[in-house]
């Protein structure tokens, strides 16, 4: 299995800024596209951003502009720098990783991080 522990939640005021890190552990062979999505209450999840290997990435047009995803892929580790945040980016941010194990080669799967919760007051 792979486990994905997120951190940098937290609660902040509109304008300020936050920033998320995921790390995947486990018996990983290789980890291709990583992302973070977000859920708010009575909504249903949302992709928020995602970055391939060569550091390609994709945003929902509601961040881009504000938030800059990026990764290190020698420490399996993804980030998100959420800047200029409104009272609309409050959610459990949740981290995505598709991660294929060395016991499972060549299949790969979907694995999701607890989520964190992220605040944003006006």
């Amino acid at each position: 299995q792979v486990q994905l522990v997120e951190s940098g939640g937290g609660s902040v005021q509109a304008g300020g800024s936050l920033r998320l890190s995921c790390t995947a552990s486990g018996n990983i062979f290789s980890i291709n596209d990583m992302g973070w999505y977000r859920q708010a209450p009575g909504t249903q999840r949302e992709l928020v951003a995602t970055i391939n290997t060569s550091g390609s990435a994709n945003y929902a047009d509601s961040v881009k502009g504000r938030f800059t995803i990026s990764r290190d892929n020698a420490k399996n580790t993804v980030y998100l720098q959420m800047n200029s945040l409104k009272p609309g980016d409050t959610a459990v941010y949740y981290c995505n990783a598709h991660a294929t194990l060395r016991s499972t080669w060549p299949a790969g799967s979907n694995y999701w991080g607890q989520g964190t919760q992220v605040t944003v007051s006006s």
